[in-house]
């Protein structure tokens, strides 16, 4: 696996791929690469001008490109049931799903549409929602997989039942953690079920390391101390987007990839390098706390995956 890259992305012709977070950074760098290998590429995002403006940028370099833009906003669960509707009508089928899209570390509490807490509800409660509303789809796709993205703030997580929503106790970077560990557990968890229920899923997941795109600004924002001491880390301690959308797309198209795998640049702390499988943290694998959050999100987002699966 050492020195994985691009040029070793099987040819991906015929399958069908969405991408949330689609329009700039990893999601972008994801969706260029999976059209450059053939795949029928649909992009999301909450903001239209970025999407068509992402799909010029794929078409200037790939003219031959199968890419298509649709609006999602996982920070609302309306806009994330029609985006599945809209799916569900012209696609039978789906192969890859890549819940990338995040927001991180918001310096004050935001809440969704919904009132969750906007990273918890964005990060996790989305993707989450957005995985079972495709259930049927995912199940018709070839070789299918799904890949969550997590990020090394998992191993500072925790997920705190009795404050999911931080409504007592706001802290910008716990909340990333939680979220970010939400979404580890869920790859693992969806992997668990799927291998019971007979779904035909490979679920795992990734993280990009230190990777230099717009998280930090359009988080904490460039007054932060993290941006600061980053501008000065960045040259030794981090890599391209497109170096950290490896280990994605290691996890979505590589036959080394395992279910239930978790993989993540392979330098120093995972900052960065080529991807290689990750540390997963012992709390990530706690099957009891990982099924009472699945139990949760079914009951928070009104979607259950059991119920979707036998309508399938």
């Amino acid at each position: 696996m050492t020195g994985w890259s691009t040029a070793d992305i099987p040819r991906q012709g015929g399958r069908t791929a969405v991408i949330t977070g689609a329009t700039g950074g990893l999601g972008y760098e994801t969706a260029l690469e999976l059209a450059r290998a053939g795949a029928n590429v649909v992009l999301t995002g909450r903001n239209g001008a970025k999407g068509q403006d992402a799909l010029a940028r794929i078409r200037a370099q790939l003219p031959d490109a199968a890419v298509t833009y649709e609006t999602l906003d996982l920070a609302n669960l309306a806009s994330v049931a029609d985006f599945a509707g809209r799916f569900a009508a012209t696609h039978t089928a789906l192969d890859l799903l890549i819940n990338n899209a995040a927001v991180m570390s918001l310096p004050k509490r935001q809440v969704t549409a919904d009132e969750f807490e906007m990273q918890f509800g964005t990060n996790y409660l989305g993707h989450y929602a957005l995985t079972a509303l495709l259930l049927p789809q995912l199940r018709r796709g070839h070789n299918t997989r799904v890949v969550n993205l997590s990020s090394l703030a998992h191993r500072s997580g925790v997920i705190n039942f009795d404050d999911l929503q931080a409504r007592r106790s706001y802290a910008p970077w716990r909340a990333y953690c939680q979220s970010k560990l939400a979404m580890l557990m869920f790859a693992l968890e969806l992997q668990r079920r799927s291998a019971i229920n007979g779904w035909g899923l490979m679920s795992n997941a990734a993280h990009p390391g230190y990777a230099r795109t717009e998280l930090i600004p359009n988080g904490p924002g460039t007054d932060s101390l993290s941006w600061r001491l980053g501008r000065y880390l960045q040259p030794i301690m981090s890599h391209s987007a497109a170096a950290g959308a490896l280990p994605t797309l290691f996890a979505a198209t590589s036959a080394a990839a395992q279910p239930g795998g978790y993989y993540g640049p392979n330098g120093f702390y995972e900052l960065k390098g080529p991807p290689a499988p990750a540390r997963i943290m012992p709390h990530a694998r706690d099957t009891a706390v990982a099924q009472r959050l699945w139990d949760i999100s079914a009951a928070l987002t009104r979607v259950s995956f059991d119920q979707v699966a036998t309508a399938a």
